[in-house]
């Protein structure tokens, strides 16, 4: 399976089934690493921001008070309604329906990419567009944070492949700021060259 990706319906019946399908609004070990995440991106403010899966926008509620400008994207029309009622109407804030990396933004570079939970559901192509994407669209001194469970999984990846499968096609751009290994996730935090 690592050469296709989830799709639009696979997440629309995730979320039509359980309003909060991994917990992350409810458990102790999302609060953590959530709160970890933005703790590591605290020690600077964020021009533009991008957050790929958003899903219901727990993590974007923690990050969007460090961002000018945060567009918080999700596969799933259904997360994203739910996260307009999580995070409410925000000037800094765009959430938006878009399929990543078949979809992308353009315009102007991003400050800060947040790819949490969402790399090990991309196949092999997904993986190497969202790398092209990055090498395109990260500024200069611009971050990527990867925060990715570590178990088992039944997606196309696990987190580590994932991570790994990204860090092998960017490496020659990014340097590596941080690499943290928790008891069930990862934190990787990549500055661009």
């Amino acid at each position: 399976m690592t050469g296709s990706s989830l799709g639009e319906a696979y997440f629309d019946r995730i979320f039509e089934a359980d309003d909060d399908p991994w917990d992350l609004a409810s458990s102790e070990y999302a609060a953590e690493k959530f709160a970890h995440t933005h703790d590591v991106l605290a020690d600077r403010r964020y021009a533009r921001a991008l957050e790929v899966g958003c899903a219901h926008g727990v993590l974007t509620s923690h990050i969007v008070g460090l961002c000018d400008s945060l567009l918080a994207v999700d596969i799933s029309t259904h997360a994203l309604s739910k996260a307009r009622e999580r995070v409410g109407d925000r000037p800094e804030l765009t959430l938006g329906h878009m399929t990543f990396p078949a979809e992308a933004p353009e315009g102007e570079p991003f400050d800060l990419v947040i790819l949490s939970e969402v790399a090990y559901y991309w196949g092999l192509v997904d993986l190497d567009r969202t790398s092209e994407w990055l090498r395109g669209n990260v500024a200069p001194g611009g971050r990527v944070i990867l925060v990715h469970y570590t178990g088992e999984t039944d997606y196309p990846h696990t987190g580590d492949a994932a991570v790994e499968e990204l860090w092998t096609e960017l490496q020659d751009v990014f340097t590596v700021e941080r690499a943290e290994t928790k008891d069930s996730y990862r934190l990787d935090l990549w500055q661009r060259t």
